[in-house]
């Protein structure tokens, strides 16, 4: 019995195939689309610092405002989506 050659383990025991099913998926959408993948796991799932930091950044205002009890915070949420159904209104209204 072997281990999984991609993701090295798993639950699954191998006798026969070299990859588990999960990894074996992935091998499979590797050969269909090739380089595609890795763009798509590039784009989608890893962050660059900039990213991360903003993401950071934001967690941290929110956060603050909230253990400051800042209400400001709510009321911006609360009137994006206020705006948001006044310019949907608006657009409907000049479209008729």
């Amino acid at each position: 019995m072997f281990h999984c050659v991609l993701c090295e383990g798993g639950e699954e025991f191998l006798i026969v195939n070299k990859f588990c099913s999960k990894c074996k998926r992935i091998k499979h959408l590797l050969n269909l689309y090739g380089d595609e993948v890795y763009n798509t796991l590039e784009t989608v799932l890893v962050r660059n610092e900039k990213q991360r930091q903003f993401k950071e950044d934001c967690i941290k205002k929110e956060k603050l405002e909230k253990e400051l009890g800042d209400s400001s915070y709510f009321q911006k949420k609360g009137k994006e989506k206020v705006d948001k159904v006044n310019r949907e209104l608006e657009e409907k209204f000049k479209n008729k």
